[in-house]
C-alpha cells in the first residue's frame, strides 16, 4: 500500500453522484486532514532531525569514550611501567648500597686487624724495651757491685774509702 501525502489529498477528486456527501463538509474535512498530516509531517521531520542529531552526538560520545578508554589503558600501562622501573631502580640502589656497605665493613675489618697488629707490635716493643732496660740495669748493677768499695772499719767506725783510693 502506498502512503498518502497531504499533496495527494489536495489533488484527490471524487466522482459526482446525486446522493453524495456535502461537498463543503468533505472539503473542510480534507483541509483539516491535510493540516493534521502536515503538522505530523513537520513533527516527524523535527523528530527525525533530533534523532539524527542525537545519533551524531551518541557517535561523538562513543568516540570520546573509546578515546578515553584508550587513554586510560595507556595511562595504566605507563603507570605499570613507571612502577616497574621504580622497583627495578630501588632494587639496584639497594644492591649498590649493600655492596658499598660490605666494602666499607671489609675496609673497617682490615683497619681493625691492622690496629690489632699495631697494638701487638707496640706491646712486643714495650716488652722488648722493658727486657732490654732490665738487662741494662742488671748489667749496671753488676758493674756497680763489682766496682763498689767495701766499707773499711777504722777505730770501730765503718767508713767508705774516698774516691781517690778507689781509682788506684
Amino acid at each position: 500500500m502506498q502512503r498518502i501525502t497531504p499533496v495527494d489529498i489536495q489533488h484527490k477528486t471524487f466522482k459526482k453522484s446525486l446522493q453524495g456527501y456535502d461537498r463543503a463538509e468533505v472539503d473542510q474535512f480534507l483541509d483539516e486532514l491535510i493540516e493534521s498530516l502536515e503538522d505530523e509531517a513537520q513533527e516527524k521531520a523535527a523528530l527525525e532531525a533530533e534523532i539524527a542529531d542525537l545519533r551524531e552526538r551518541i557517535s561523538h560520545f562513543k568516540a570520546m569514550e573509546e578515546s578515553l578508554q584508550n587513554t586510560l589503558i595507556l595511562a595504566q600501562r605507563t603507570a605499570d611501567e613507571v612502577k616497574a622501573a621504580a622497583h627495578k631502580e630501588a632494587d639496584l640502589i639497594k644492591a649498590q648500597a649493600k655492596m658499598e656497605a660490605e666494602k666499607e665493613i671489609g675496609s673497617l675489618v682490615e683497619r681493625t686487624d691492622e690496629a690489632k697488629r699495631e697494638y701487638q707490635r707496640s706491646l712486643d716493643n714495650a716488652e722488648k724495651a722493658r727486657s732490654e732496660l732490665r738487662s741494662l740495669l742488671m748489667t749496671h748493677l753488676a758493674l756497680l757491685e763489682r766496682v763498689a768499695p767495701s766499707p773499711i772499719t777504722i777505730n770501730g767506725t765503718t767508713e767508705l774509702p774516698d774516691q781517690h783510693t778507689l781509682v788506684q
